[in-house]
């Protein structure tokens, strides 16, 4: 996959300027990989829709070149490829995405909704982070790229992604320790650098809302812990299961939009829980656009809040009685 890679960056970059796009949510995983993937050459610019908390506090403190695109983004004349890190779908960039040029996807989820052509190229990998197949990429081909910036890129968003290794596997437990060895800087450190985000008084009065808006209910020998929230909702989601949720779900409603944000433990992922797959069919369902990993997902629709939160209980208890 490597040598594919690399020759079809390499024509991109001959034809013109190649943009390197995240997901539209702007967590550690897709930012940390375009950052670090942009690195690579000049004709390269990691941009898209929001930087997150935690990347856009990494982003400033490094001073790293990431762009951030308006809803009415000019695209370029001469770009000469497009690559979407860490999205499984056309909807989840945000923005529209400009026709008639070849475009790269290079993504870890179970789920996807890209329709490739000839010209673009599948860099899809089934691992735990997108940073992983980034690190992996530059290790055998741009080593020289794998600078104390870079690397701290892709290790929080391999913490991040991982749940602070929670849902992390023995390739990701790997990766973590590669990214570690020759670095110049103190695992311990970072990760108190990265998880010391600051909430604003009204940020952290709406996850206190949140929590106290929260309901438990039983699915099997599954606790579900579900929610309402206008703000961090996947920060309220791990805070969830950090306190015996198997199964977090917060519901937000925003210009006629309801995104579902849901996380399970790993108790639960065990047991047969996927979210991502889970939510894909969901979406197939009742419309909108749905997917992720097993622990980790997110589905978006028109539904109405409540709708939309019944629709999150059925599809769960369904997919708990066929994966018993």
């Amino acid at each position: 996959m490597h040598d594919n890679l690399s020759t079809w960056i390499s024509k991109a970059q001959e034809r013109g300027l190649v943009p390197v796009l995240t997901h539209r949510n702007g967590d550690m995983d897709t930012v940390g990989s375009a950052i670090a993937l942009a690195s690579t050459n000049p004709r390269l610019m990691a941009c898209g829709k929001h930087l997150g908390r935690t990347a856009k506090q990494l982003v400033e403190k490094l001073n790293a070149p990431f762009k951030i695109l308006g809803n009415q983004t000019q695209w370029p004349e001469n770009i000469g490829g497009l690559i979407i890190v860490d999205s499984a779908g056309p909807d989840q960039v945000g923005i529209n995405i400009p026709p008639d040029i070849p475009i790269c996807i290079i993504d870890h989820h179970a789920t996807t909704e890209w329709n490739l052509g000839d010209g673009d190229f599948d860099g899809r990998v089934p691992l735990r982070s997108t940073t992983q197949i980034i690190f992996q990429y530059l290790k055998n081909k741009h080593h020289e790229c794998l600078t104390d910036a870079v690397r701290k890129m892709l290790l929080a968003g391999l913490i991040t992604d991982t749940g602070r290794f929670r849902h992390a596997d023995k390739d990701a437990l790997m990766c973590g320790a590669e990214l570690m060895d020759g670095a110049g800087f103190e695992y311990q450190s970072f990760v108190e650098s990265i998880e010391s985000v600051v909430y604003s008084s009204s940020d952290t009065g709406a996850m206190l809302s949140a929590f106290k808006r929260s309901k438990s209910i039983e699915i099997g020998d599954l606790r579900l812990i579900h929610t309402n929230c206008g703000t961090l909702e996947g920060r309220v989601c791990s805070s969830l299961i950090g306190i015996g949720a198997d199964v977090a779900m917060a519901v937000r409603h925003r210009d006629r939009t309801t995104r579902v944000t849901a996380r399970a433990s790993r108790k639960a992922t065990k047991s047969g829980v996927h979210l991502g797959l889970m939510l894909q069919e969901l979406a197939k369902e009742v419309g909108g656009e749905g997917g992720g990993h097993d622990g980790a997902a997110g589905w978006t629709s028109h539904l109405d809040p409540v709708a939309a939160e019944s629709a999150f209980i059925n599809a769960l208890a369904k997919w708990r009685q066929m994966h018993e």
